[in-house]
């Protein structure tokens, strides 16, 4: 089979993404429009006359080099990575390299490892393990064999030893959902989660969905002031549930915990085919003890089961299982709802103009310093 590669409209790529089993939402239309500061393309993969493959490329320019940008697939593209990679990718460079790109960045969706709740669990009360991957995980061999054939063919590995960098992590918390019901998930959580979910019911916390995104973000920069991180505008979560809405009205859900009159909590679930997503959450420092946060997650789980999802995506986590590291607190929540934590092939880039390439990184490496 020979492919090529070619550019797609946004009908196209979005019937392309709503007829698979399950596609990133940083692959679809709609995040086209959220990401308003890069330029965007939808590309298809045809055999022949059929569209067997989509990706939504980001292109992000270089300062002073608006001509050449890094082309960027977050959590993509939607082909058969099983594959021969060639076939595939290979179409995909021409294609980016004729238009101008300096460098290419892909995410393959793909799994290298997977530990168990039991297994993290263990690793948590070893004072000897203090990372995920000195744990004996269950590799995935498909992910193995794309890490390989990626390096083998001039790939270069974006992957922080943290899990996270300038793209999206390489580490997750995933719950499987397939065959599964409410009370199986219930019990493979731990004795803590299941009292805080009991907690929050005896202490009439009500969970509702859709609201005012304005009352989400209020308590999102509450959020943020108390945790130290930077929060987006309201303007870029009104702009993705508008455009995530308008592909399909469930892909995007505002959920909010209350307690007698007062917003304890509050989260957004994203759903893209049979992947549920929790994309982003709030919640307030009074009354943390009636367990708001808890109470929305177990409703964005049973509304995930209800719609046949195969899988819970809780997003990223980072490798550390020292007591000692800041970032451990986010395992351990994550890691109490059962599930698995999963490693996954994460960002490679393709130079495809050295040169350009290396200034670029310069650039990102003083950004990133200042």
């Amino acid at each position: 089979m020979t492919l090529t590669v070619g550019a797609i409209s946004a009908a196209e790529h979005g019937a392309f993404v709503q007829a698979q089993r399950s596609v990133s939402f940083l692959q679809t239309p709609a995040w086209a429009k959220v990401k308003t500061e890069w330029r965007s393309e939808a590309l298809g993969w045809f055999d022949g006359q059929r569209l067997v493959g989509a990706g939504l490329v980001l292109h992000r320019p270089v300062p002073h080099l608006r001509w050449r940008t890094l082309a960027y697939l977050p959590e993509g593209p939607v082909i058969d990575w099983t594959g021969d990679l060639g076939m595939w990718l290979d179409p995909l460079v021409a294609h980016l390299k004729a238009g101008g790109a300096f460098a290419i960045r892909v995410g393959p969706p793909v799994r290298t490892d997977v530990w168990s709740a039991a297994q993290v669990k263990k690793g948590f009360a070893d004072p000897d393990v203090r990372r995920l991957t000195e744990l004996p995980g269950q590799p995935d061999l498909v992910g193995v064999r794309v890490s390989s054939l990626l390096r083998d063919s001039g790939w270069l590995p974006q992957n922080p030893d943290d899990g996270f960098g300038a793209g999206h992590p390489q580490f997750k918390y995933e719950i499987p959902l397939t065959g599964r019901s409410e009370e199986d998930v219930l019990k493979g959580m731990n004795q803590q989660w299941r009292r805080n979910i009991k907690k929050a019911a005896k202490e009439g916390v009500e969970v509702t969905v859709g609201g005012d995104l304005k009352e989400f973000h209020d308590l999102y920069l509450h959020t943020a002031a108390r945790d130290h991180f930077t929060p987006r505008p309201l303007s870029y979560f009104r702009t993705m549930a508008a455009a995530m809405r308008a592909e399909d009205p469930d892909r995007f859900r505002l959920y909010f915990a209350h307690h007698d009159a007062d917003l304890v909590a509050a989260t957004i679930l994203v759903r893209v085919g049979t992947h549920a997503c929790y994309a982003y959450g709030a919640s307030s420092t009074a009354k943390r003890e009636v367990r708001g946060s808890n109470a929305c997650q177990w409703a964005m789980i049973r509304d995930a089961l209800a719609a046949g999802c195969e899988v819970y995506d809780l997003r990223g986590i980072t490798p550390t299982l020292n007591a000692d590291d800041p970032h451990v607190g986010l395992i351990q929540f994550k890691a109490g709802t059962g599930g698995q934590a999963v490693r996954y092939v994460g960002e490679w880039d393709l130079p495809l103009r050295p040169v350009v390439y290396r200034a670029f990184q310069m650039y990102m490496r003083r950004r990133s310093a200042s």
